[in-house]
């Protein structure tokens, strides 16, 4: 429900406010105005094909009053002051602004560093050393990848030195020898693809860091980019240590399904019936797209065989994997597209990803021009070599104790000081290794210390300097607070008020009934000959329903699925009508399968417990509680709109 809400109230980048002067007051709310950009833009994102005649404007500026009035009770109640709150909706800003912190020339560098990387597929093996930055030597890791690198170049097997004593600690090293398969942009860290794409085939790498470690790594190809496959699959599960005999059912099993699907059998009607993938087997086995460009990766077997497939249509043989066995179908397949079709892909995953901090070094080099930077002398932070010792990493450093307070720069010529700097050292002392010499510690702080307040300080500027980053900010304000104020006036409290709740019940009993209800066991059947048998076996009283499965499903596990329960007749595709009677009942054909149905009891229109209504009374007591409280706020706040200007939007 948040990330609904969120997204109601969230507009695009590229949506620019109109200057105050241009934007007339759409609407009051107790006096405070809201702006023809503010409803426009709103207005525009949830109506892609908007509609300007007075009904549509009539219909949206009712919502957008009650969306207004909630955000204004909230704020009235001081929920924009909940700490919790205040700090939700700075990380939000923090992420929103982003992208206004870049070095947009080398932005576009590295966006198309990135295109040209997906032409290119690059399959590489690697050894990671895992680090942990407090207590690690990092000289010690580097050197130790190093004498690894030196054996494999040596004329070692790559993947015996990965696998062996003192090699990679990456734990899938055990099934693949550090053989990571094919992969192209976006798909490994950044640090990791930059390696892979600047080491020449069949060479091993320099050692390089990640956030999982140091990493060296060896080329073993590279190849075209194969470009995006989309694949239904019919999936029969068994796992990669499951016993011999269920392999082996699994096997007979899908052989079958193959057998069928040669003979002419639809493929969707064979998912339906037997894929044992619950994520695609209502939709005829349909998989997420993957490959190049595509952030989706498939295991190596499944990938391998589905590009094999040379037509939209084509299904393959079983394939094994460690999910089990898979009949893959080529659904379509796209060459990677041209650079003017990927482009907004790939500027959004840039911003996201480590590359974009490559751009920000960059961008503060030029905010530090723009705003007049100036450091002043070196001895401002040489005075830190004698306050700090040892005990910093303890976190036993005081700001108090520094007593001088000269400015260390100047940034727009406002003053950064020494007193500033001893509060970043003693909120930070975390992210700074252990035993670290104390003039390196006061270098690498100040170094974070002067990149995060250049760029705080651009931060706090963007809403004067980007209109759209300001409404941007307002929309995810709104979100958050109406999250939180619908929660506790309409959400939680529908759910906690168990006395109204009950009540709402038994005002409105009426509403809930049950349909009429088969208890019954359900025989679903492949083909009639196996329907005839099960109907021939539950004739006798004394069978057991495992003996009759088993026996049914002897030559063929295709045969017959058993289930049981109450059963909504309304609500359930498998029955045929309502006309079933108690006991067994004839066989019947419904979607292509064969069915026979054992009516254990028969369950006639009820009224519904308040237990067994429960979900739906709770939802329809929301509904209840939040058409209350607008009427409360509409008594509270005044509306006044301004027609000339809501009517005029579309002109």
């Amino acid at each position: 429900m948040k990330k609904l809400i969120v997204s109601i109230v969230t507009v695009f980048l590229g949506v620019v406010a109109t200057a105050q002067s241009n934007d007339p007051v759409i609407m009051t709310i107790d006096g405070k105005e809201v702006h023809k950009s503010e409803f426009l833009q709103i207005y525009l994102k949830n109506n892609p094909d908007p509609k300007f005649d007075k009904v549509a404007l009539d219909e949206y500026v009712e919502l957008f009053k009650k969306f207004k009035l909630k955000v204004n009770e909230a704020e009235a109640l001081g929920y924009d002051t909940i700490p919790r709150l205040v700090r939700e909706l700075e990380g939000y800003e923090r992420q929103l602004a982003n992208p206004y912190l870049i070095d947009s020339t080398m932005n576009e560098e590295l966006v198309k560093q990135a295109y040209d990387r997906t032409q290119t597929e690059v399959r590489a093996s690697h050894i990671l050393i895992k680090l942990n930055d407090k207590t690690d030597d990092t000289l010690q890791v580097y050197n130790r990848l190093l004498k690894l690198k030196e054996r494999i170049e040596n004329g070692e097997d790559f993947s015996i030195v990965a696998m062996g004593k003192g090699g990679s600690e990456d734990p899938s090293v055990t099934s693949n020898g550090g053989d990571l398969g094919f992969f192209t942009a976006f798909q490994m860290v950044y640090q990791f693809e930059d390696a892979a794409y600047n080491t020449e085939v069949g060479k091993v790498s320099m050692p390089f860091r990640t956030r999982f470690g140091y990493h060296i790594l060896k080329v073993s190809d590279k190849r075209p980019a194969r470009g995006t496959m989309k694949t239904a699959h019919i999936m029969v599960q068994v796992g990669k240590n499951d016993t011999e005999d269920k392999v082996e059912a699994a096997k007979g099993k899908i052989n079958e399904i193959y057998d069928l699907l040669q003979k002419g059998e639809d493929f969707e009607s064979l998912v339906r019936k037997y894929s044992d993938d619950p994520s695609s087997n209502g939709k005829g086995g349909e998989l997420p797209e993957f490959g190049t460009g595509s952030s989706t990766r498939m295991v190596p077997e499944f990938e391998e065989a589905a590009f094999e497939l040379k037509n939209d249509g084509d299904f393959s043989k079983p394939v094994r994997t460690d999910y089990g066995f898979h009949i893959i179908k080529r659904l379509s397949w796209e060459p990677v597209p041209e650079f003017e079709a990927m482009e907004k892909k790939l500027r959004s995953k840039v911003a996201k990803d480590a590359r974009s901090q490559k751009t920000q070094a960059s961008f503060v080099e030029k905010l530090k021009e723009e705003y007049g930077f100036k450091k002043k002398s070196p001895k401002t932070l040489s005075y830190f070599e004698n306050v700090l010792d040892s005990t910093y990493f303890q976190g036993k450093f005081d700001s108090d104790q520094v007593t001088k307070n000269k400015p260390i720069f100047l940034l727009d010529k406002k003053k950064y000081t020494q007193k500033n700097f001893a509060l970043y050292l003693e909120k930070n002392y975390r992210s700074i290794r252990r035993g670290t010499p104390i003039k390196d510690v006061i270098a690498e702080q100040y170094a974070k210390w002067e990149n995060e307040t250049i760029l705080n300080y651009e931060r706090s500027r963007l809403p004067q300097k980007y209109p759209a980053y300001k409404a941007l900010i307002t929309e995810y304000h709104d979100g958050i607070l109406l999250y939180e104020v619908m929660s506790d006036k309409v959400w939680n409290k529908a759910m906690k008020d168990t006395t109204g709740l009950q009540e709402y019940f038994e005002k409105n009993k009426d509403k809930y009934w049950w349909g009429k209800r088969y208890d019954a066991d359900i025989f679903e059947c492949y083909t009639m000959d196996a329907a005839k048998q099960t109907y021939g076996l539950l004739q006798s009283d004394t069978a057991k329903v495992s003996n009759l499965i088993k026996t049914v499903n002897e030559e063929s596990e295709l045969n017959v699925r058993h289930r049981s329960g109450k059963y909504d007749v309304d609500r359930n595709r498998f029955f045929d009508g309502d006309d079933l009677e108690l006991g067994l009942n004839e066989i019947y054909k419904k979607d292509g399968k064969f069915y026979v149905v054992r009516v254990n009891e028969v369950l006639e229109p009820a009224q519904k417990e308040f237990s067994e209504a429960k979900g739906a009374v709770t939802s329809d007591y929301q509904n209840f509680l939040e058409a209350e409280w607008l009427k409360e706020l509409e008594g509270k706040y005044k509306v006044v709109i301004n027609e000339d200007v809501l009517y005029n939007l579309g002109k």
